[in-house]
């Protein structure tokens, strides 16, 4: 399975945030939305992920309070990326070697989607019932077993 596999069952629905938008307003927009990351956008290029653990991150450094923290001051500047051709078992990989959980998936230099840890573990699990189902279906249609000579003694 590829992460365009999981972006096609996914959607596109993409949430973006600019650098210098307020750091309050993004984190508005995440709680509206009920989702963990925004990519942030420069220029049309992607230039960092913002996600609630660089929020908190951030909240700590600021006193407790966003104040007038700009996306910019918060955001991961080195984010994650893949490909829409990167291989599952891949993203995996690289979620568990960098303690992370949103990646963002590229074309060369265009923004594709966004796959999450949440997203990566639902394929997985549907991929093993759709496994299990077909295993359970070949079990029940298994050939009824003829009778050898040993049996008709």
């Amino acid at each position: 399975m590829k992460v365009s596999d999981i972006l096609r069952l996914k959607g596109s629905t993409l949430f973006v945030a600019q650098a210098d938008d307020a750091l309050a307003d993004a984190v508005a927009v995440m709680a509206e939305k009920n989702i963990g990351s925004l990519v942030v956008m420069e220029h049309g290029d992607v230039v960092g992920m913002l996600t609630f653990r660089e929020v908190i991150q951030a909240i700590v450094k600021n006193g407790g309070s966003l104040g007038t923290l700009r996306v910019r001051t918060a955001m991961d500047d080195a984010p994650l990326t893949c490909t829409l051709e990167t291989e599952l078992d891949e993203v995996r990989r690289m979620i568990l070697d960098h303690n992370t959980r949103y990646m963002a998936v590229m074309d060369k230099r265009m923004l594709m989607g966004v796959v999450s840890l949440f997203d990566v573990a639902k394929a997985v699990v549907d991929s093993q019932k759709f496994e299990n189902q077909l295993l359970k279906a070949y079990i029940r249609d298994w050939p009824e077993k003829e009778a050898t000579d040993s049996e008709d003694r």
